[in-house]
Formats: C-alpha cells, structure tokens, sequence
C-alpha cells in the first residue's frame, strides 16, 4: 500500500511476528537500494537516474536492484511491510467496517513514521502524482492489495474473495487511502496526513453521501 509503504514496526511487538536473520538482511538491502533512490531522484530527477546509478549508489549490482525491485518504478512503489499491514488488519475486530480497520491502521502507520521515513512518503507522493511512470505502475500494485482486502474481509464474512461486494468495498477503501495520498500532494503536504486519511474513509462509512 502505498501511502504506508515506510511505516514499519519493530518485530517482536504484540502482533507483529519475529523477523529472521536473512529477512533482515533483505530489509535492509531494500532500504538502502530505496533511500539511494531517493536521494538521486531528488538531486537529478526521476527520468534522469537511471537503475545502474542507484545501484552504485546503493553499493550493490544492478542485478541486485532489479532482484529486490523488478522495475525501477517498484523503487518507489514495492511496500517492504506488506505483510506487516496485512496481519494488522487481520487482528482488527471482525465485525469492524473495512474503512474503519483501514483507518486504524493507516493512521496507526503513519504515527510511527520516523522523520526519514516521513520524508520519503512524501517524495513517494510527489512521484507519484507527477511521474506518468509511476502513476501507472500503481494501478498494477492496487490489484494486490485489493486481493489483500479481499481475503481479509472473505475471512471476515464467509464469503469468496472474488465476491462482487467483497471486491468493491476492498477496491473502493483501496481508492480513497489513495486519493488522500494525492490529495496531500497537490495541495503541497501542508494537511495533516492521518487527518486526510480520516475524512477519506468518513466519505465511505456514510454511504458515500456529501
């Protein structure tokens, strides 16, 4: 998911499975092949830093860029806690409205966003409201994540993951986390994140009423 695609919290908290040594070590592998990125992209330019340059800067192969992320639009997009989110929103209580998981945990995510991390979310805003690249590459990550949704709530409810109402509530929670990702960036990063995030999922907990 995108607009948590930095949060990350520390393994061996309530709910939060321990992390191997060797997943570790790919953490910290994407990270610095990210944060190398995003120091270029910001000195040169997205279309001006090409992959072999981030992976010098990144002290690793380009082959190795390209193992962790397959496209350098995924740089930005690739959510390293995936699967942290996903367990969190699967401890949510079972009953609870999808939007109100999803704004628990986002808003939850962005609380402990370090400063550096804080940055990168909102460089990963801009690149993606202003880069046509990575724009597109973003609808092909929102298919995941709506499966994501859609077994979470299939688990919920006893229903098929490919159920029609289970995959527009998914699709739908999925698009307003987004729109207040691009929100935040159009209007210069000055709203409160968390806030935006809030009134995104209000819009759909009253039944998409004005």
């Amino acid at each position: 998911m995108a607009l948590m695609a930095s949060a990350q919290k520390p393994a061996g908290q309530a709910g939060v499975p321990a992390i191997g040594l060797r997943e570790r070590k790919k953490i910290q592998t994407r990270r610095a092949i990210r944060r190398a990125a995003y120091r270029l992209f910001e000195e040169q330019g997205y279309d001006a830093t090409p992959v072999d340059r981030i992976a010098e800067a990144a002290d690793v192969s380009p082959s190795t860029v390209f193992r962790y992320f397959p496209a350098k639009e995924d740089i930005v997009l690739t959510d390293a806690c995936h699967p942290l989110l996903e367990a969190e929103l699967r401890a949510r209580p079972a009953g609870e409205p999808m939007a109100e998981s999803m704004r628990h945990v986002a808003v939850e995510a962005l609380r402990r966003l370090s400063a550096e991390e804080r940055a990168e979310l909102a460089q990963r805003a801009r690149l993606i409201r202003e880069v046509p690249a990575v724009r597109g590459r973003t609808a092909e990550n929102t298919a995941r994540d709506s499966a994501t949704l859609s077994a979470v709530l299939a688990e919920r409810t006893g229903r098929s993951p490919d159920d029609l109402e289970v995959r527009v509530i998914a699709t739908a929670v999925l698009a307003a986390l987004q729109e207040a990702l691009t929100y935040w960036a159009a209007n210069g990063l000055r709203d409160d994140l968390g806030a935006l995030v809030g009134r995104s999922m209000d819009v759909l907990a009253r039944g998409l009423r004005l």
